[in-house]
């Protein structure tokens, strides 16, 4: 029985860290479209301020 419980556990963290990598890299594609949109904002906006679309 324990060795059951074990498969069936090591299954469920396996699962759970997929699922959790999946979401990561959507969150990575956000980011990138993200840091992209705000490239093209600031390139067409020449001429103000220090032409940077964030602070750092």
């Amino acid at each position: 029985m324990v060795p059951l419980l074990l498969v069936l556990l090591l299954a469920l963290i396996l699962f759970g860290a997929g699922f959790a990598l999946k979401i990561l890299w959507w969150v990575a594609l956000v980011v990138l479209v993200v840091w992209l949109l705000g490239f093209l904002v600031r390139s067409t906006n020449a001429g103000g301020g220090r032409g940077r679309w964030y602070r750092w």
